[in-house]
């Protein structure tokens, strides 16, 4: 069957086969499927959806488009973890450790952020010296050897999400649940694993705004995961402010180290005890309440911390900036923000903070933009704290011409003070597994 004809059946919302599928996304890769072509299809998902058995086909047909990862060689259960965005989202740099800390392997290969602060591997160069790009050999012995490795995705995985990726973006087809769903899954699919725990994140600074959209979302990929015969389940998770109080790259991996330490914000620390059991259950079976326990454990004895110098100092950074995270870079300028109000902080947005964040140097609008490391948005003050005017709310740091005092009004301007005591909503909102 032609592209125009796969395009006209589901224009009118027509079942499409795996085959269609499989031979329109080859054709595509190949050249031979215009972009042209490609979006008016998009622009056709888009309206008329899919069902799970297209979810799946095109799922596949992206995977097939390039390499997969064979990770099998490395011993044990092996976990991973997916987050679909957030501010202030550093639960990689905090789960790792726990998790291999406990006895599980956790080899994950991650990407750079483009938006409002840097990706997982961003996150992780703020630590000088720190080598994000293994070779597959390296991946499984760093793992093998001390429990965890992360690194950069090989060049040649899923192509065709890169190309369909592009395309949405460029064609307002990016809020599709089947384009979304079969985009995260394809990558964490073309890589061997055992569990998947997706991090579906809800709210203004998340990809879904509202809980309907999310567990849409939330469902598809876990019947995608069970399909391909991954054990998956999904956690929706609140983000309409931004996650823990720190924003940016050097103050995340600070904020990440106090965390391993046994002393990190709350909804952080509570987020990455929850995902770690979870994950754990997942793996080994064990009681809920037993796993608990012990991640706590290992958070206050230092156990996960020892383990995060470890997996620094194998991939080549400097633990005495971890010891020591005054070393970490730093930016040239700070701001402080003071409430010019008294009462109970109620909304503190989280998009808004990732944008400032970003526009201090945090994170990039093109893929060729350098990171300031040290850039970002440290949070005093969180929804539902008390707040007296000339209390500190953030501070804000920047570098070269950044205008700081522009920064602070914007800051000053988004959060919202009411009169009343606030009701801080629990931050995990739902969970979905196979049956759903």
């Amino acid at each position: 069957m032609s592209v125009l004809e796969v395009i006209e059946k589901k224009k009118h919302g027509l079942t499409l086969t795996d085959r269609e599928i499989a031979d329109t996304i080859d054709a595509y890769v190949r050249g031979d499927v215009k972009d042209y072509q490609m979006s008016a299809l998009l622009m056709a998902i888009y309206f008329s959806g899919m069902n799970l058995d297209e979810i799946n086909a095109l799922t596949k047909a992206m995977i097939d488009s390039g390499d997969t990862v064979d990770l099998s060689s490395i011993r044990g259960v092996i976990v991973d973890k997916h987050s679909t965005g957030g501010v202030g989202d550093t639960t990689t740099l905090i789960l790792g450790p726990i998790l291999s800390a406990y006895g599980l392997p956790f080899g994950k290969m991650s990407g750079r952020g483009l938006g409002h602060t840097g990706g997982t591997l961003d996150k992780l160069e703020a630590i000088p010296g720190f080598n994000v790009d293994l070779s597959m050999k390296e991946i499984v012995r760093s793992t093998n050897d001390i429990g965890m490795a992360v690194a950069g995705q090989t060049s040649n995985i899923t192509p065709a999400d890169k190309k369909l990726y592009a395309l949405r973006d460029a064609t307002a087809t990016v809020d599709s649940i089947p384009l979304i769903a079969s985009s995260i899954m394809s990558k964490k699919l073309a890589i061997h694993g055992h569990c998947l725990l997706l991090d579906v994140k809800v709210g203004d600074g998340a990809f879904m705004k509202d809980k309907k959209s999310a567990l849409e979302l939330a469902k598809t990929m876990v019947g995608i995961g069970e399909s391909f015969g991954r054990k998956t389940v999904a956690m929706l998770t609140r983000m309409e402010q931004p996650l823990g109080r720190a924003v940016g790259n050097s103050l995340e991996v600070k904020e990440a180290i106090d965390t391993l330490c046994g002393n990190g914000p709350d909804d952080l620390t509570e987020l990455c005890v929850a995902l770690a059991t979870k994950l754990i259950a997942m793996a080994k079976g064990d009681e809920d309440a037993d796993i608990e326990r012990k991640v706590r454990e290992l958070l206050q004895n230092g156990e996960a911390f020892e383990q995060f110098k470890r997996f620094v100092k194998n991939q080549g950074g400097d633990v005495a900036a971890v010891e020591d995270p005054s070393l970490l870079p730093s930016a040239d300028q700070s701001i402080e923000v003071y409430s010019e109000k008294e009462g109970y902080i109620s909304a503190i947005p989280a998009h808004e903070v990732g944008i400032l964040a970003r526009d201090l140097g945090a994170g990039r609008v093109t893929m060729d933009d350098v990171l300031d490391m040290g850039a970002g948005v440290y949070l005093h003050k969180k929804c539902g704290d008390a707040v007296g005017r000339g209390d500190r709310l953030a501070t804000l740091y920047g570098s070269g011409a950044r205008d700081m005092e522009a920064a602070r009004r914007r800051y000053l301007d988004m959060v919202a003070v009411a009169n009343e005591p606030v009701e801080v909503k629990p931050l995990i909102i739902d969970e979905v597994d196979h049956g759903f």
